[in-house]
């Protein structure tokens, strides 16, 4: 692992950039400090940049969140979202996963989430026992909620063998100063006890072939993704061959006992990352120039 203070250290080796967005670029409230900055000077710099995010939405509705936060819409080119992916694996289910999944569905998840199901062929049912499958979001109330609250639910889905689409594999992610749970979290006690589970984002590659379409005329050697979780953005990074920077002022920054933009004690950070399946090739404290 190559520590830096910013990407201006390494900008010359790379084309484009795959940024993850909660915990590297905002808190889901306001853009972290240095961010819009560094957006800029990697524009200046002719970088292409792609947000490449769990979100279980369509990336249409990450333009207007990202806009009311502060990030200028010129400052990056476009967003790839876990929602995007899995509309495609839906439209066209061609694989076995999801040509065997029926038609009727049952949204678990917030309101917010809403807007993916436009965008799905199929009837949306009101309860999970009449479901062919279960569309997994996240939590219907996340700032209350754990995935223990879903143990009967998951008991039940099991007992009818009731698959659980899960459109955003982060266990956690930062909303402010607080780390509140993702539909991974559902997806993983759902596999814990035997359930079937089919994943879409990071670090599963239908994610990450989406934005490489984007990026056709880009060598795969010339694109860093950087994320601040081991588990998805290194991970998946790692899995489809690219570099990769991790972020550590994320959702690692309390296990790390630092504030973001604050460089991570190495030798605390090597036991970290030793316990992970894929390393970083890179170390960031914030998302810097």
């Amino acid at each position: 692992m190559r520590f830096l203070a910013g990407l201006s250290e390494i900008a010359d080796s790379f084309d484009a950039l795959l940024l993850d967005l909660w915990g590297v670029v905002h808190n889901g409230r306001r853009p972290y400090p240095g961010v819009v900055d560094c957006l800029a000077a990697l524009s200046k710099q002719g970088k292409r940049v792609i947000f490449l995010s769990n979100a279980p939405r369509p990336h249409t509705e990450i333009y207007g969140q990202l806009a009311t936060i502060g990030i200028p819409r010129p400052l990056y080119e476009s967003v790839v979202t876990s929602g995007d992916a899995a509309v495609v694996a839906l439209t066209r289910r061609s694989d076995p996963d999801h040509a065997d999944l029926g038609r009727r569905f049952y949204m678990l998840g917030p309101e917010r989430d809403r807007p993916v199901l436009a965008l799905i062929a199929g009837e949306e049912v009101q309860s999970a026992e009449a479901a062919d499958y279960v569309l997994c979001t996240g939590l219907f109330d996340d700032e209350r909620e754990t995935a223990a609250d879903y143990r009967d639910t998951l008991a039940g889905m099991l007992r009818r063998a009731t698959p659980l689409l899960c459109l955003n594999p982060d266990l956690s992610v930062i909303r402010g100063e607080r780390e509140i749970p993702c539909a991974g979290a559902l997806a993983e006690a759902y596999a814990r006890i035997g359930g079937k589970v089919v994943m879409h984002g990071k670090p599963f590659p239908g994610i990450y072939r989406l934005a490489e379409e984007k990026l056709t005329k880009v060598d795969t050697g010339r694109i860093l993704a950087v994320g601040d979780r081991l588990d998805t953005d290194i991970a998946g990074a790692k899995r489809v061959g690219l570099a990769a920077a991790l972020v550590t002022g994320g959702v690692l920054a309390a296990e790390l006992g630092v504030g973001y933009g604050v460089p991570a004690d190495a030798a605390r950070l090597s036991a970290v990352v030793a316990k992970a399946d894929a390393k970083p090739d890179f170390v960031l404290p914030g998302l810097a120039w």
